[in-house]
């Protein structure tokens, strides 16, 4: 029995190549189709360009700096120079030189003197050579128990003279400390006093006390008198 159809009007012979240009076709058409856009024709204005108007611009008008007027010319000179004539006559200074010739005198200079000026030197009473010397105190023998004799002596005048009852009228009580500091001068004085106390009326006690010290021999260094400061703490107790 014959088939009824042609070999040649088999169509599944080419499907692949159908399919191959259909798949191209389709992903051209889809590519355009997600790439396409569309625009609002009415938000687009491109607008026109008016030349005449760029001609009638208006230019602003910019504001003109004054200078200021050039200076006035200085005056001519005058054409004729008048002559005044000086009548006073004008005397010159002469200076002469000060420097020394052959024919200069040499005049000789005697001896000059000057006037030593002494000097107050203070020096403290723990490193001096030759201590002051309290009244009294002249047979100690060492400058040691001459120091000793002095604050001894010194701390005995205070302590009678000095009036304890003083602090209890003030209206102070227990202990009462005061720091004394003078100076023995190059004479043998006592100067400079000055005190610090709780109170001021004890201040001013302990300054009358030590200003009424007698006159001693002034202390000495490398054998000239010198100035000795001197500190003394005075100590009480108020009896309540």
């Amino acid at each position: 029995m014959e088939p009824k159809k042609s070999p040649q009007a088999n169509v599944g012979r080419n499907s692949s190549l159908f399919f191959a240009i259909g798949l191209a076709v389709m992903l051209f058409i889809t590519n355009l189709a997600i790439n396409y856009k569309t625009y609002d024709k009415s938000n687009i204005d491109i607008g026109q360009v008016d030349m005449d108007q760029l001609d009638e611009e208006d230019v602003p008008i910019t504001e003109q700096l004054q200078m200021p007027p050039p200076p006035p010319p200085p005056p001519a000179a005058p054409e004729v120079i008048e002559v005044v004539e000086d009548d006073e006559d004008v005397e010159e200074t002469v200076i002469e030189s000060t420097e020394a010739d052959q024919e200069t005198e040499i005049v000789e200079v005697e001896d000059v003197m000057v006037d030593e000026v002494e000097e107050d030197v203070e020096v403290p009473f723990a490193v001096i050579e030759n201590v002051p010397i309290f009244p009294g105190c002249e047979n100690e023998q060492g400058n040691n128990a001459k120091k000793q004799c002095m604050s001894e002596k010194i701390q005995r005048f205070v302590t009678r003279n000095f009036n304890t009852e003083l602090a209890s009228d003030l209206g102070l009580s227990g202990r009462q400390r005061i720091n004394v500091i003078f100076k023995i001068d190059k004479t043998g004085n006592v100067t400079g006093v000055r005190s610090r106390a709780p109170h001021p009326g004890l201040e001013k006690e302990a300054a009358r006390v030590i200003n009424s010290l007698p006159k001693m021999k002034p202390g000495k260094q490398r054998g000239k008198a010198v100035t000795v400061p001197y500190s003394l703490p005075i100590v009480f107790q108020v009896q309540d």
